[in-house]
């Protein structure tokens, strides 16, 4: 039929008709939603593409990218996104957003449900909104749009980009690696990941994310010595790109790894890390002397913030990911287990899942669990940060959707679920003296919409 990729082509095909001087040889890259219209672009390709680069590829908005994660509704970002671009016709971007709060966490706390976006703001003419209210299951709508369902083989040289701290699309790239890799036979398939935001990579030198400081210019590094090559190499013929299959960033090392496969396969083992009944954390077994458990409560009427308040519209969005996490350490409605300093570096490369077992006096309940790197407390590289907690992957994962994302099911009351909760991948070291530490909450507001705690359809 007639989409992207068949728009692609066309485009292609204009180019090499009408651009004086080219050499015939055609190379697509794009990030965010451009970097979803460049993997269109290896889909059936024009003969003369002969390299793309999807970065931050929006691959599959439901199930980890953009407006849900697995599940979860992005309420704050899924709003403020699809007002912008909609809601004038005069150009993007240029929507008026109803919010008039400089701490947006007070005007979504007043919003109420979500049925009164339309009835007091959009009133029909925002179609995104109309979609999320349609479709908040994962049916054919969504599916139909999840890229790495149908992506086979790479037919092009394909160089897929993200960042460990992609506040809109870390699940993209890694899912749009994984799913090209199944069909990968002519070793066309290369990934890169490193320490960035959301673009981080094609602009400015990647040095600093917030506070946290790499001690190189990663974006200048991968911008002149890893971009560059690839395109040289299979554009004009020059030179060797010198990739490996994968190559990323391992942070708190800081230092740029290669890999012959993605997730790594050699030097690694699986390992458990077990929250312990003392609020501890280590990777011994806790003993068998009876069930043991840790409990809070959980009010929707007081959201825990997923970072720090103010939350104000168009700042700080970029950021929120390496941001302290001590502002909601010791909440009551957030329990943190944290290990002892550690005797020696602990890396973790590779994919890692929280296993959560868990129960919940109501019908539904949001489970956010957190990975964290916390500094010591006399931390002399950077006393500033002493103590910091460092998020290294965290997600979210929506009750209901325990069973089937297709058909969601009320949660049994006061009955332990088994929970698999999947962060899309991680290359980072916990340095000697650090601690490990792991946080458990029920809400993340407004990035993630309130739940009722109650089944509702």
């Amino acid at each position: 039929g007639v989409d992207e990729s068949t728009d692609t082509y066309d485009t292609v095909a204009w180019l090499l008709a009408n651009v004086p001087g080219n050499n015939g040889r055609v190379g697509v890259l794009g990030v965010s939603y451009p970097g979803f219209l460049a993997t269109m672009a290896g889909i059936n390709p024009h003969p003369a593409v002969r390299a793309i680069s999807p970065q931050a590829p929006m691959t599959d908005t439901w199930m980890g990218d953009d407006f849900f994660h697995q599940g979860a509704f992005r309420l704050s970002y899924g709003l403020e996104y699809a007002g912008s671009m909609e809601l004038s016709s005069d150009s993007p971007l240029s929507g008026q957003l109803p919010i008039d709060s400089w701490d947006t966490y007070d005007w979504y706390d007043r919003l109420g449900p979500l049925a009164n976006v339309d009835a007091r703001y959009f009133h029909g003419r925002v179609p995104t909104w109309q979609a999320f209210v349609a479709h908040p299951a994962y049916d054919a709508f969504w599916q139909s749009r999840g890229v790495q369902r149908i992506l086979k083989t790479p037919v092009v040289p394909t160089l897929t980009v993200g960042g460990w701290w992609d506040q809109e699309d870390r699940y993209g790239p890694l899912a749009t690696y994984r799913a090209l890799e199944r069909g990968d036979s002519a070793s066309r398939n290369f990934l890169v990941m490193g320490p960035w935001n959301h673009g981080g990579w094609s602009r400015g030198e990647g040095r600093k994310l917030g506070k946290i400081d790499f001690g190189s210019a990663t974006a200048e590094h991968y911008r002149r010595k890893i971009l560059v090559p690839f395109l040289a190499h299979y554009l004009k013929g020059k030179g060797s790109h010198e990739l490996p299959e994968a190559l990323t960033f391992r942070t708190g090392a800081n230092e740029w790894v290669r890999h012959n496969a993605w997730p790594p396969k050699q030097n690694v083992v699986d390992r458990k890390l077990y929250l312990q009944k003392d609020r501890t954390l280590s990777f011994s077994i806790p003993p068998a002397t009876g069930q043991s458990f840790d409990s809070y409560i959980s009010d929707p009427a007081n959201p825990v913030p997923y970072r720090q308040r103010p939350i104000k519209l168009r700042s700080g969005w970029s950021t929120w990911l390496v941001e302290d996490q001590r502002f909601v350490d010791h909440r009551p409605d957030v329990l943190s287990w944290v290990s002892e300093p550690l005797k020696e570096d602990v890396v973790v490369s590779g994919r890692i899942v929280a296993n959560l077992f868990a129960a919940t006096t109501g019908t539904d309940s949001d489970w956010i669990v957190k990975l964290i790197d916390v500094y010591p407390q006399k931390y002399e590289a950077d006393p500033e940060i002493s103590g910091f907690q460092l998020m290294i992957a965290g997600d979210v994962f929506r009750g209901r959707y325990l069973k089937s994302f297709e058909k969601p099911q009320p949660i049994p009351s006061n009955s332990v679920q088994h929970y698999q909760i999947p962060f899309p991948a991680n290359d980072h070291a916990f340095k000697k003296g650090h601690r490990i530490m792991v946080q458990v909450q029920s809400s993340w507001f407004p990035v993630i919409d309130r739940n009722p705690q109650r089944f509702v359809p």
